[in-house]
């Protein structure tokens, strides 16, 4: 008799194909669905690889067009990032394909969601938030936090041998000393070789981004049209390509970022679960957009806006981090940061070249840039002697400051 019906989260790989036939053997009729992310992968492989493995149904799901408009665009508004040089590729992307998991568990009668998220890392809480919060109902099979599973399969040499005991098949290449997670915003590198924070990668690590020492040797000039804080379109300013759709334009600035070598870091973060871990993360198109929306959000918008607009985008960062997407209070974030959005818009004009971007101008309908107020050639509506008020104010706070300090360092010690 069947335990119920679970719909596995599934790329293909020796993990999930591992956990696919150990859910059969639990009593479960398992259900496969991977999610297209814009990751290179060889689909059709893989349904025939499930079907073989006994998935009684197998749902391969193109999501890249609402993971950029839904997801992406989002946390370009936000100006996302985490600890202050993460671009939250993977962490974007999580939300995205667990609801989808959770729209095919409720359309199937699915009682159980399934995932190879491993015990020590943050996609686990990513998946299962995201599944508790839109089928709070369901039931969650973690193999990775289940002692009869971990015990058994204590490394890749166990999996090998449970797959070649069940006819499942194996990759004949050598497996890369690290791990590796790509989708449509990034690809990031952790673990083997790599949780040696002092090694350095690898030069064949890298494989959506060119080495900038080798990018070409003549810049890529850009055009970036953006309206309520979202890029409309991308115009080559030197042979006049021009993409206008969400997935065109961020599929095109990864193209001329990787050819230029742009977003690149090697960092130490903090996961969600308490320790530290290195990651190795590319990601061009991603790196590219956060430049010129800064840029363009800083022309356009209210100082004091921006400030709590800014401390918004930190909070926002560490909630898609941790895995709170669905959450009411990131939903709270997200609509104000949206509502911050509405005035940004504009052109920004930049040069991407050897790693680097450089913003070379801008211009807006809604610039809140005074030319005429600004220059020091001309007096406009300006008084100079407005300043002296901000001076004497902060002279007196400084003054102070400074007087009791020095009281403090020359009173006698006990």
């Amino acid at each position: 008799m069947s335990k119920g019906t679970v719909v596995l989260a599934y790329s293909g790989g020796l993990d999930t194909s591992c956990i696919l036939v150990w859910l059969k053997e639990e009593g479960y009729d398992v259900i496969t669905y991977l999610a297209d992310i814009g990751q290179e992968e060889d689909f059709v492989a893989a349904r025939k690889k499930a079907e073989s493995l006994g998935a009684t149904k197998v749902f391969i799901e193109d999501l890249r067009e609402e993971f950029v408009e839904e997801f992406i665009w989002p946390s370009v508004q936000a100006s996302a990032i985490y600890e202050d040089r993460y671009l939250l590729g993977t962490s974007i992307a999580r939300p995205c394909i667990a609801r989808r998991q959770v729209q095919i568990a409720r359309r199937e009668g699915a009682q159980y969601v399934s995932h190879g998220a491993t015990g020590k890392g943050n996609d686990q809480i990513r998946f299962e938030l995201t599944c508790y919060a839109l089928y709070p109902e369901v039931k969650i099979i973690a193999p990775w936090r289940i002692p009869e599973f971990y015990n058994r399969f204590r490394g890749r040499k166990d999996l090998m041998e449970y797959a070649e005991k069940h006819g499942i098949p194996v990759p004949v290449t050598p497996k890369a000393p690290w791990s590796m997670d790509a989708n449509l915003m990034h690809i990031s590198y952790e673990s083997g070789i790599l949780e040696n924070p002092k090694s350095h990668a690898p030069s064949d690590l890298y494989l959506m981004t060119k080495n900038p020492e080798d990018a070409p040797n003549s810049p890529d000039l850009l055009e970036i049209h953006f309206k309520r804080g979202v890029p409309t379109q991308v115009t080559h300013l030197k042979d006049g390509t021009s993409k206008n759709t969400p997935l065109e334009i961020f599929s095109y600035l990864n193209q001329i970022g990787g050819k230029h070598g742009v977003g690149r870091i090697d960092i130490v973060e903090n996961r969600f679960i308490g320790m530290k871990s290195r990651g190795i993360y590319e990601t061009p198109g991603g790196t590219i957009l956060y430049q010129a929306h800064l840029d363009v959000e800083a022309f356009t918008m209210d100082r004091e806006v921006r400030r709590i607009k800014q401390s918004l985008g930190i909070k926002f960062s560490e909630m898609l981090y941790n895995g709170f997407w669905f959450s009411p209070e990131c939903e709270f974030v997200r609509y104000c940061i949206e509502k911050s959005q509405e005035s940004v818009e504009g052109r920004v004009q930049l040069s991407v070249f050897k790693g680097q971007v450089y913003i070379l101008g801008r211009q807006s309908p809604k610039s809140l840039y005074n030319e005429e107020l600004v220059s020091m050639d001309v007096q406009g509506d300006y008084d100079p002697c407005d300043a002296s008020g901000f001076i004497k104010i902060n002279a007196v706070r400084l003054r102070e400051h400074h007087r009791l300090q020095g009281a403090a360092d020359s009173k006698p010690q006990d």
